[in-house]
């Protein structure tokens, strides 16, 4: 029993690192993302201070234009990615959920198995206590001993 249940305690602790090092790398991803936004935000600032200056630079406001529609696409591959790493990461909870709930019954099991074990062996010392006693008993009756 003691076999079994290291070998799912092991079990367990392997898909808790698994997950913990999805949730890493998904925790990356939203920074990637941030950073994207971020880019987003800086673009769109540096667009309008082109457009609004008296140096109007159509080369410049074209390059950050495409900039700004590579960065949404960036956006939108980056969010597909944490979307995708969010549905393997639910997955992983269930799996750790699923080992954790087969710990605990095989840790229940256990317990009960040797509180019967140690009942019958409680059972066993008593029985052979009441035998010395009765035979102790009948010893001292049939040879007059008190």
């Amino acid at each position: 029993m003691q076999v079994i249940l290291d070998m799912r305690e092991k079990e367990l602790e392997e898909k808790q690192m698994e997950m913990a090092k999805i949730l890493s790398a998904l925790n990356m991803q939203k920074e990637t993302l941030y950073n994207i936004l971020q880019a987003q935000v800086t673009n769109k600032e540096n667009l309008e201070k082109l457009s609004s200056s008296d140096n109007f630079d159509i080369p410049q406001v074209e390059m950050h234009g495409d900039y700004g529609m590579k960065l949404v696409v960036d956006e939108n591959n980056q969010e597909r990615i944490i979307a995708n790493t969010e549905a393997i990461l639910r997955r992983k909870q269930r799996e750790v959920m699923e080992a954790h709930q087969k710990v605990e019954v095989l840790r229940k099991l256990k317990e009960k198995q040797e509180k019967e074990y140690y009942q019958e062996f409680l059972k066993a010392e008593t029985k052979e206590i009441d035998d010395i006693t009765s035979a102790r008993f009948r010893f001292n009756n049939d040879t007059g001993i008190d």
